[in-house]
């Protein structure tokens, strides 16, 4: 005797005790909402650590982030402005110009024993107007 396809009240007809179209649906969504709360945690974290930075960073890339805090840690535990190379402004000798990338300047202020990073500002922002200290 053959067996009989029995009609879920989901709608859908199959064999077995459940309907497995319906259970791998509820299992998909199930992984979506863990890998949704898993991105909000990091973002969390992310979010986080612009509270420990010496510079405002949010709204910048995350490449640029890190790029920024390796250099910024570095000059405030000694190292040389020009080993990054960084170069002092023409109009006022005090602020020093760290390039961290084509698009984008650590912009320092040099109180005379130390270095004090002061912003982050991007190709455009640095080439319209003279960064204040």
């Amino acid at each position: 005797m053959p067996r009989r396809r029995k009609k879920f009240p989901c709608g859908h007809q199959g064999y077995g005790q459940v309907c497995h179209y319906c259970a791998q649906l509820i299992q998909a969504k199930a992984l979506e909402v863990a890998e949704r709360e898993q991105a909000r945690l990091a973002r969390q974290e992310w979010e986080a650590t612009f509270a420990k930075d010496v510079v405002d960073l949010q709204g910048l890339p995350k490449w640029v982030v890190l790029k920024a805090r390796q250099v910024i840690a570095e000059l405030l535990a000694g190292a040389d402005y020009r080993q990054f190379k960084g170069k002092r402004l023409n109009h006022d000798r005090r602020i020093i110009s760290i390039p961290l990338s084509y698009d984008y300047r650590l912009i320092c202020y040099d109180t005379g024993d130390r270095i004090e990073p002061r912003s982050v500002l991007s190709h455009e922002a640095y080439n319209v107007k003279k960064p204040l200290a």
